[in-house]
C-alpha cells in the first residue's frame, strides 16, 4: 500500500515585510503645526490679537492643512 503524503505545505513563504516606522520628525512636526493653528484660529476669535483678521484666519486654516499634508507621511 503507498504512503499517505503529509497534507501540509512542505515550504513556508518568507515572512512579510514590516512597514517602515516613520522619523521622529513628522509626528512632532504634526501636533505643532496642529496646535499652532488651533492656537492661531481660537486666538483670533477670543480676541487675543487684537481685532479679528481674515489674514490670521487664512494663516492658521494654512498651518492645520498643512498638518494634515504632513500626517499623510505618517505610517
Amino acid at each position: 500500500m503507498p504512503k499517505s503524503r503529509s497534507k501540509r505545505r512542505p515550504r513556508q513563504p518568507p515572512p512579510k515585510p514590516k512597514p517602515k516606522q516613520s522619523p521622529l520628525w513628522v509626528g512632532v512636526s504634526f501636533f505643532l503645526l496642529l496646535g499652532c493653528g488651533v492656537v492661531v484660529l481660537i486666538g483670533n476669535y477670543v480676541g487675543v490679537f487684537g481685532d479679528a483678521s481674515n489674514w490670521r484666519l487664512w494663516y492658521g486654516l494654512g498651518l492645520v492643512s498643512v498638518a494634515f499634508l504632513v500626517a499623510t507621511k505618517w505610517h
